[in-house]
C-alpha cells in the first residue's frame, strides 16, 4: 500500500508543535539574546531576566509565587526530584503512574528500602479517596503521596482536589505528609491552583502545551524542603546546576500563559471533536473506550479494539498519514501490554489492541473527517487477517 499524502497529527499527548507565538518569542534566544545567564554582563543579564519573566508567568498560571519554581528539564526529572528528594519511608501511589513515578519508587523499595502502597485506579481508570484514607490510616509514617493529575495513557482526571484536602486534614492530626502530583498532562489542558488544591510539589513539561522540548519545572511549595538535586553550580538557587536552557524557558513561560488565557474556549472546542470521534468510533462492533468518559482530559480518548494488535494497526493509519499510539511515548519501544490498561483490569489479549487519539487547538474537522473515514476499514482488514477475531467470532 502506498503511503498517503496526507499528513493528521494525533499524538499531541506525546509531544505537540510549538505555536506561532511560542516560536515568535523564542528566535531572539537563539541568535541575538544567547548571554549565560550567569554572566555579569548585559548580554547575560538579559538571558536572566528572561528566565524571571518565565518564571513569573508560570507562577501566575498555577497561582504561587515565583520563589516556589523550579526550572528541569522536563516533567521525568522534575518527579524524580520531587520523590527521590522527599526523604519518605513509606509512600502511596497508584497502580497506573507514569514510569518517571513508578520506577522510582520501585528504585526506592529496591536500594533504600522505602515502602510503597499502589492503589488501585478501577475500570474507570479514577482512583477512591477511601483507598487513600485507608492506606494513609494503615501506613501513619507516610511522608509522600504522588498521584498524577491526568493520566498520560487514558487521559483520566483524578480527584486532585479532594486528594490535597484529604492530605491537608491529615496533617493537621498526624506527622507531616507532602502531596505530589505529575501534572504533565494536565497543565495547559486543565485549571490548576496549587493553594486551593493544597498541591505540596507539582511537575510538567512545556513541550505539552506548544513549549519546546527540554525545559519542565517543579513547583514546590514554600517551607518543603528538598535537597539539591544537580551539584556544581548555583543556578536555580543552588538546587539545579548547570547553565539554563534560556530558549526553552522562554518558549515554557509564553506557552503556559498562552495556554491558560484561553483554556476554556480550547476545551470547549476539544470537547465537540471529542464527542463526534467518540460516538462514530463506538460504531465499531466489539469496541470499548478505556477510562471514564467525562473525567477525562478534553482532548483525550483510548479505545480497545478486539482481536487486533494496537502495532498493526498504528502502522497502518501511520500509512494513511495519520500518527497516534497505543500508549506512552516513552514506553512505545516495548512489546508488552500497556500497565496503565492492565490496571483497568482488562485481560492482555484486549490491552495489546489499543489506540490512542490525543488532540490540540490545532486539530482541524478535515482531520477528525479523514480518520474516521479510514479507522473502520482498518480495523476491518486487522481482524479479517486475525485468528484471535476468528475465536472471538466462532
Amino acid at each position: 500500500m502506498e503511503k498517503s499524502s496526507k499528513a493528521v497529527y494525533l499524538d499531541n499527548a506525546a509531544t505537540t508543535r510549538i505555536s506561532d507565538t511560542v516560536f515568535e518569542g523564542v528566535l531572539p534566544y537563539l541568535k541575538e539574546r544567547y548571554g549565560n545567564p550567569s554572566s555579569v554582563y548585559s548580554l547575560g543579564q538579559e538571558s536572566a531576566r528572561a528566565i524571571e519573566k518565565s518564571r513569573e508567568r508560570l507562577a501566575s498560571a498555577l497561582n504561587c509565587t515565583p520563589g516556589e519554581i523550579y526550572f528541569t528539564g522536563g516533567g521525568s526529572e522534575s518527579n524524580n526530584w520531587a520523590i527521590r528528594s522527599c526523604g519518605a519511608s513509606h509512600i502511596i501511589t497508584s497502580e497506573f503512574e507514569h514510569h518517571a513515578v513508578l520506577h522510582v519508587c520501585e528504585n526506592l523499595e529496591k536500594h533504600t528500602g522505602v515502602k510503597t502502597t499502589y492503589l488501585p485506579v478501577y475500570a474507570n481508570g479514577i482512583i477512591k479517596i477511601e483507598d487513600l484514607e485507608k492506606a494513609l490510616h494503615e501506613n501513619p509514617s507516610t511522608g509522600l503521596v504522588t498521584i498524577m493529575f491526568a493520566n498520560n495513557e487514558i487521559g483520566t482526571i483524578q480527584p486532585i482536589a479532594e486528594i490535597g484536602r484529604l492530605i491537608s486534614d491529615w496533617n493537621k492530626k498526624n506527622r507531616k505528609c507532602r502531596f505530589h502530583t505529575d501534572a504533565v498532562q494536565a497543565v495547559g489542558n486543565v485549571p490548576i491552583d496549587v493553594q486551593a488544591m493544597n498541591i505540596d510539589m507539582l511537575s510538567l513539561s512545556g513541550h505539552k502545551f506548544h513549549g519546546m522540548k527540554g525545559a519542565g519545572a517543579l513547583y514546590v511549595r514554600k517551607g518543603v524542603k528538598l535537597p539539591p538535586f544537580i551539584l556544581g553550580g548555583a543556578q536555580e538557587r543552588g538546587s539545579r546546576a548547570g547553565t539554563e536552557n534560556v530558549a526553552g524557558i522562554v518558549a515554557l513561560g509564553i506557552a503556559v500563559e498562552e495556554a491558560v488565557g484561553n483554556l476554556e474556549e480550547k476545551n470547549a472546542l476539544l470537547l465537540k471533536k471529542r464527542e463526534r470521534i467518540y460516538n462514530e468510533v463506538m460504531k465499531i462492533e466489539r469496541t470499548r473506550l478505556n477510562g471514564d468518559l467525562e473525567k477525562r482530559l478534553s482532548n483525550n480518548l483510548n479505545f480497545s479494539f478486539e482481536g487486533i494488535e494496537g502495532e498493526a494497526l498504528l502502522l497502518n493509519l501511520d500509512l494513511m498519514g495519520i500518527a497516534a499510539s497505543s500508549g506512552s511515548a516513552c514506553t512505545s519501544g516495548s512489546l508488552d501490554p500497556s500497565h496503565v490498561l492492565l490496571a483497568l483490569g482488562l485481560p492482555h489479549e484486549i490491552a495489546h489492541g489499543s489506540l490512542r487519539i490525543s488532540m490540540s487547538r490545532y486539530t482541524t474537522d478535515d482531520e477528525i473527517t479523514h480518520l474516521l473515514e479510514v479507522l473502520p476499514p482498518i480495523v476491518a482488514k486487522l481482524r479479517a487477517m486475525s485468528p484471535v477475531w476468528e475465536n472471538i467470532n466462532v
